[in-house]
């Protein structure tokens, strides 16, 4: 019996749809693919014209989930506190230290490319007034310029590879994996924000997931396309599977609410709709005539046994057109 109510509450829709959960996200870190070259693939959210114009091959982030470009954003932050450096140093005159801030950046020791993004991109170190005196430094012409950069891109690809695995393993461990099969359902978790601007729910109250929605296919390792309802027709149906719980039991049939009279202490009065099967119970003394009945407003499944006897006295019409 207890095992059955705890199934029965962990089943529960409404406790699905508002509990919230205390699991790490689901997902594991998905590292996008090293290019091959510089502007020969590239990432975004949204974009338009430019890589048709680059020749670039696009690649579309996963939808509502931020993460994906982490990478981007933690170097926008970087950019942001140089900048606010200068505002503060210079004051009104900070965008002519522009120059200097690029240059410092751009000759700074990247930990992912074990060196500068200059030396990456140009296959040699960026010559300053500190490096004018240096001796020993090659002069390459020719196929020689090919080779090096050719070089120099192996020894980049690898170190992005390595810095790849390194940050994959630190953030799968708050991480855990999850799976969905094609025709399962499971439950959309919807943001404030995205829950006014998107899903029309409203408000501190409103349950934290909505559906349960049927799962057509699996998008990549870490994303599925939902069967979205028409009035959800403007939402983009790939999700993330940190955005998604499994439904434990699917809501059965709902009987139509039409025509269903609630007086105002907010009861009904409901009747018997017709007799599904009949059966006998025996008893040490006697047998007991049964019928399943079922009632307005229920589905069949709803149906339960009653006694034949009261059931004919109460409601006589309902056995007019069976023998007696």
């Amino acid at each position: 019996m207890k095992r059955a109510v705890a199934e029965y509450v962990a089943a529960c829709d409404t406790c699905q749809r508002v509990k919230a959960e205390y699991q790490r996200p689901a997902g594991l870190l998905q590292p996008l693919k090293v290019p091959e070259w510089k502007w020969e693939e590239i990432t975004m959210d949204f974009i338009e014209q430019l890589h048709d114009s680059l020749d670039t091959k696009l690649r579309f982030s996963t939808a509502y989930h931020p993460q994906t470009d982490g990478q981007t954003k933690r170097t926008n932050q970087v950019l942001e506190d140089m900048l606010r450096a200068c505002a503060i140093q210079y004051g009104t005159s900070w965008d002519k230290c522009l120059p200097y801030t690029e240059f410092s950046y751009n000759n700074s020791y990247q930990a992912s490319l074990k060196k500068s993004s200059f030396d990456a991109l140009y296959g040699r170190r960026r010559r300053t007034p500190l490096f004018w005196d240096q001796i020993g430094e090659k002069q390459v012409f020719g196929p020689g310029i090919i080779e090096d950069a050719e070089q120099q891109l192996r020894v980049v690809q690898e170190n992005l590879k390595i810095a790849q695995s390194r940050q994959k393993s630190y953030a799968d461990n708050r991480r855990r994996e999850l799976n969905f099969k094609v025709d399962d359902f499971v439950y959309l978790k919807v943001s404030p924000m995205r829950g006014v601007r998107r899903f029309n729910m409203k408000g501190k109250l409103a349950p934290r997931y909505i559906g349960p929605f049927k799962v057509l296919e699996k998008k990549g390792e870490v994303a599925y396309r939902l069967e979205l309802p028409p009035n959800l027709s403007g939402v983009h149906d790939v999700f993330h599977v940190s955005q998604l719980k499994k439904c434990l039991r699917v809501r059965e049939e709902q009987a139509p609410l039409e025509g269903l009279n609630v007086q105002k202490d907010l009861t009904y009065t409901k009747h018997p709709v017709k007799i599904l099967e009949t059966s006998e119970r025996i008893t040490r003394n006697k047998r007991i005539k049964m019928c399943r009945v079922q009632w307005s407003h229920h589905t069949e499944k709803k149906a339960n046994w009653e006694r034949e006897d009261e059931m004919r006295e109460a409601y006589p019409n309902l056995f007019a057109s069976q023998p007696m």
